[in-house]
């Protein structure tokens, strides 16, 4: 399997724009994906290079879906590449796209990067998304900026709302401070890095600590 950062430098097809060290990110949460039968969801096409690029990565099952308000991305359309007009905030244009494509495997939020099209996006994708699946908002910068509704502890920005997001994912543990949710049942692990948030899906069989070995 190439991988993706060569696929980047070497790229002579539409034009990709990433940050480079978003790259080993990709391929540690999407590599379990490769050649199997996926529908990766991009939100926001850029100049459609990326789609190109996990088209490539993913191989010749995966079906690539993406969305954009811009209608000239229409034309980035090809063999195993979709894509569908419309506001990433706008459930029932969300709704639409899962209906025509089924639940996505691989969620991708590249799009507007406002706090509060991120939020609306991740609160009505992510709990239709099944086990073993992927949700990652990425270029979390601009929860930093004042002009993305972003800013350093700012209340209801996306980043603030992984800090919690982080308490609820131990809510089994609080001692009843805070009631465990469906966040709490569905999500295995939260990876945060820089700029990037990533969210794995999956429920936990009873947690207990026992112990083995001879005493």
């Amino acid at each position: 399997m190439n991988s993706l950062w060569l696929d980047f430098l070497t790229n002579d097809a539409r034009v990709i724009h990433k940050w480079k060290h978003y790259f080993p990110i990709y391929e540690r949460h999407f590599s379990r994906f490769v050649n199997r039968d996926v529908v990766f969801l991009e939100i926001g096409c850029g100049q459609g290079g990326s789609l190109q690029m996990w088209k490539r990565f993913l191989g010749p099952h995966a079906r690539i879906v993406g969305i954009d308000i811009n209608e000239s991305c229409r034309d980035f359309e090809e063999d195993q590449i979709s894509v569908r007009i419309g506001n990433q905030s706008d459930t029932a244009f969300l709704k639409t796209v899962i209906e025509e494509f089924g639940v996505p495997d691989i969620v991708l939020d590249d799009g507007s990067h406002y706090m509060g099209d991120l939020s609306a996006t991740f609160d009505y994708l992510y709990p239709l998304l099944d086990r073993n699946t992927v949700y990652m908002v990425e270029d979390l910068h601009t929860a930093y900026w004042d002009e993305y509704e972003g800013g350093l502890r700012r209340a209801g920005s996306f980043i603030e709302r992984c800090k919690h997001f982080i308490d609820e994912l131990n809510a089994d543990h609080a001692r009843g401070e805070l009631e465990p949710t469906e966040f709490t049942r569905t999500t295995q692990s939260m990876h945060v890095y820089d700029s990037i948030v990533a969210f794995e899906k999956g429920r936990h069989t009873a947690k207990f600590a026992p112990k083995t070995g001879r005493g």
